[in-house]
């Protein structure tokens, strides 16, 4: 039986395999817009409000983000940032911005009322204050080259989008961030496979919080950030939230124009993510429990068995006697060796050196750590930690509404 199930696993991985080939030849890049295209030009082109949350960012690249956003090249721009509530240097590192550059408005963000997080809470007061026939949600850290907003704006309009989402360029520049953060978003796509959320006659949806371009009018039909008070990935909800409704939603890749480093550390990538995965499962202990099972029987597995049987070989140097060690250890050999050849392509890719492909099961061990550690925070009503706030806690509103999904 176990040997049957290896071998099918080796099957669906060599299937995998052959998904992330072809997702990374065919995936949508955003390009940059002809110089001439003078319908995004002075006062033809529309107004673009970029709403900027931004929480205890003093020791990141804040300024460096919000000085590349003010850096844009597409004229009709206003800006929006709220501080939300930070402890530390944020407002005032904001507020030296606006000083500088009249176009930012630095909002001091209050306290959320009762079934709000932070977050949509912060993006619902930019909003309120902003006037753009489109809407760019961003975060604090993420970079823009100078050519972005223009090149986005303008394969909205032409491809009739009524939102478009970008995904950056992860810069990956420690060892757990390189473990990490390929396996993420390789989970991330095989989920949502962009060709699928770029087709209209298809459910999936993704939206990406660091650069989220929406028609107002679109936005304000699903009910804006009131829609999505209490999620942990608003991002996502509102992704959801509008192509059900109908609007067109388009992701594409921007590399080369927009950049972002997540986290910086172990400990920032588990308490980061320890903040989403659960919420990715939809809250369902069947579906965390299910997940947890399949990272460990189809992609963590394998190695470690291969590894002892080829153990047992040696120390028995035989194969004969009823042994079946022998014939387990070829097919989980072989899953290994298909999960380096994927991540090397999605390492090449993404800028990560290729010997980290090796690291593959231990990349998804984090990920399940994470995991299992989403689920016990927020099913015993601990709750988790984020930037000095305490969400999912037992009693909060999101767990009420947890539990009424």
């Amino acid at each position: 039986m176990l040997i049957g199930i290896a071998w099918t696993t080796l099957l669906l991985w060599l299937v995998a395999a052959l998904l992330t080939w072809r997702g990374l030849h065919r995936r949508p890049l955003l390009l940059l817009a002809l110089p001439s295209d003078d319908e995004l030009k002075g006062d033809d082109a529309p107004l673009v409000s970029i709403l900027v949350p931004a929480r205890n960012e003093e020791r990141r690249v804040l300024a460096a983000a919000v000085r590349s956003m003010l850096a844009q090249d597409y004229e009709r721009l206003e800006f929006v940032a709220v501080d939300d509530r930070s402890i530390d240097a944020t407002g005032a590192i904001l507020k030296s911005l606006a000083a500088i550059d009249p176009r930012l408005r630095v909002l001091d963000g209050v306290e959320p009322p009762d079934g709000w997080l932070g977050k949509p809470h912060a993006m619902w007061q930019a909003l309120a204050n902003s006037r753009g026939e489109w809407v760019l949600a961003t975060d604090a850290d993420m970079i823009f080259e100078p050519q972005l907003v223009r090149a986005a704006v303008s394969r909205a309009r032409a491809g009739g989008f009524d939102a478009l989402t970008l995904i950056p360029r992860v810069e990956c520049l420690t060892f757990w961030e390189r473990v990490f953060m390929p396996t993420f978003g390789w989970f991330v796509s095989m989920s949502r496979p962009v060709e699928r959320v770029n087709d209209p006659r298809r459910p999936e949806s993704i939206g990406i919080g660091g650069f989220f371009l929406m028609r107002r009018a679109r936005l304000e039909a699903v009910g804006g950030y009131e829609a999505v008070a209490g999620e942990v990935a608003e991002d996502l909800r509102l992704a959801e939230l509008l192509k059900k409704s109908g609007a067109r939603l388009r992701v594409e890749h921007a590399p080369q124009l927009l950049r972002t480093r997540m986290q910086p550390n172990l400990r920032g990538i588990w308490e980061g993510f320890t903040k989403n995965l659960f919420a990715g499962a939809k809250f369902s202990a069947v579906r965390g429990i299910a997940g947890l099972l399949g990272l460990l029987l189809f992609h963590i597995a394998p190695l470690p068995v291969a590894l002892w049987c080829g153990l047992m070989w040696w120390a028995t140097g035989t194969t004969t006697g009823g042994m079946w060690w022998p014939h387990l250890l070829v097919p989980c050999a072989l899953i290994w060796l298909t999960q380096v050849l994927t991540f090397m392509l999605i390492n090449r890719g993404a800028g990560v050196p290729l010997r980290y492909a090796l690291t593959v099961p231990l990349g998804i061990a984090l990920f399940a750590a994470i995991l299992l550690n989403s689920m016990l925070k927020i099913l015993s009503g601990q709750g988790v930690m984020w930037k000095g706030r305490k969400l999912y806690a037992r009693g909060s509103g999101a767990v009420a509404r947890m539990k009424n999904e």
